[in-house]
């Protein structure tokens, strides 16, 4: 698939069966990660893979937090924090690594971890694997971050399921990019 194609048509795919990407597509999803923009080459990322029972495992983590976060959490919402992982047979959890640094602030390093994620996403596309970008606020929970081992500095930025797609992709919405173009400065 050339480049330009994969930059114009990727969609996400939010219906996802088995099988997950193979080890060797899996090289290449995060291979194109490493290179994402990256000023002073921090590596400002890590990734965690979660397949298999972990999912089940991950889904407990997160319907813990929906009742830590709102005491008073339906059920309903609490099952769809529990499901949210079974929804595809990979769920990769990108990990922004936020180090001190005098030339390179935080903000550059969260921007650059999700530089790697769109990464991954852009690479599944390539390869045609399904995968969609899904986060949400409990990807932001305190009793998240601890269940999945995040150490000081380290934040969740985004859960990306990968799969098999479920049926064909849609076709991408073509945009009309003069809508967000313009010149600076303005004409007066």
């Amino acid at each position: 698939m050339q480049a330009l194609d994969v930059l114009l048509n990727r969609v996400s795919v939010p219906r996802l069966v088995e099988p997950a990407p193979t080890p060797e597509q899996r090289e290449a999803l995060f291979a194109a990660a490493m290179r994402a923009p990256d000023h002073g080459h921090l590596q400002p990322w890590r990734f965690l893979t979660v397949e298999g029972a972990a999912r089940e495992q991950m889904g407990e983590l997160l319907a813990e937090a929906a009742k830590l976060q709102d005491g008073e959490a339906s059920e309903a919402a609490i099952d769809k924090a529990r499901n949210g992982p079974l929804r595809a047979p990979l769920v990769v959890v990108v990990i922004a690594r936020l180090q001190d640094h005098v030339k390179y602030p935080k903000s550059e390093q969260r921007l650059a971890a999700g530089c790697a994620a769109h990464g991954i996403l852009l690479a599944a596309y390539a390869q045609g694997i399904g995968a969609v970008w899904r986060t949400g606020d409990l990807a932001y929970s305190p009793h998240v971050a601890k269940g999945l081992g995040l150490a000081e500095g380290e934040e969740v930025i985004a859960f990306l399921y990968l799969g098999t797609p479920l049926k064909e992709p849609r076709v991408a919405e073509k945009v009309d990019v003069a809508e967000f173009v313009s010149a600076w400065p303005g004409k007066a």
